[in-house]
């Protein structure tokens, strides 16, 4: 962003839904416990299990915040959260990059709250039903947006 490095940190539940993004300058424990208890404060609860990749800090501030939550650091346990960063990575090539990290975090945000509505698992649903999701998705965009 703007000539400078910036890392993007996403909290995904089990259903593959985007609850909290955070842009920060830095990847270390300090960040990762910013985020964290960001994402405390907005859920109102802690998790009970939470899923990172093997980096240290995630481990470290973890222990610090939620000393009884497990933590699983699996080979494929996060690929729910690096699947839902192809289409924010997609969007942000077609915006040839953010200029400020302000900017970055209020379209990851918005993105992610609206690819949450008009995402509807495909995999165990009759075509009616996924046309009954999909329609209501849309009543529910169009009454949002006064369109």
């Amino acid at each position: 962003i703007n000539g400078q490095q910036q890392y993007l940190f996403r909290a995904v539940d089990q259903d593959g839904d985007v609850i909290d993004i955070l842009v920060q300058p830095r990847r270390d424990q300090r960040a990762a416990e910013r985020f964290l208890r960001r994402l405390v404060r907005g859920q109102g609860r802690t998790p009970f299990r939470m899923v990172t990749d093997k980096r240290r800090s995630y481990g470290t501030a973890r222990r610090g915040i939620f000393p009884d939550v497990t933590h699983d650091t699996g080979q494929d346990a996060n690929n729910r959260a690096e699947l839902s960063h192809q289409l924010t990575r997609l969007r942000e090539q077609h915006l040839r990059r953010f200029k400020s990290s302000r900017q970055a975090h209020r379209f990851f945000s918005a993105h992610g709250i609206i690819t949450n509505l008009f995402r509807v698992g495909r995999s165990h649903l009759s075509s009616s039903n996924h046309r009954l999701l999909r329609s209501r998705s849309f009543s529910i965009w169009r009454t949002v947006t006064a369109a």
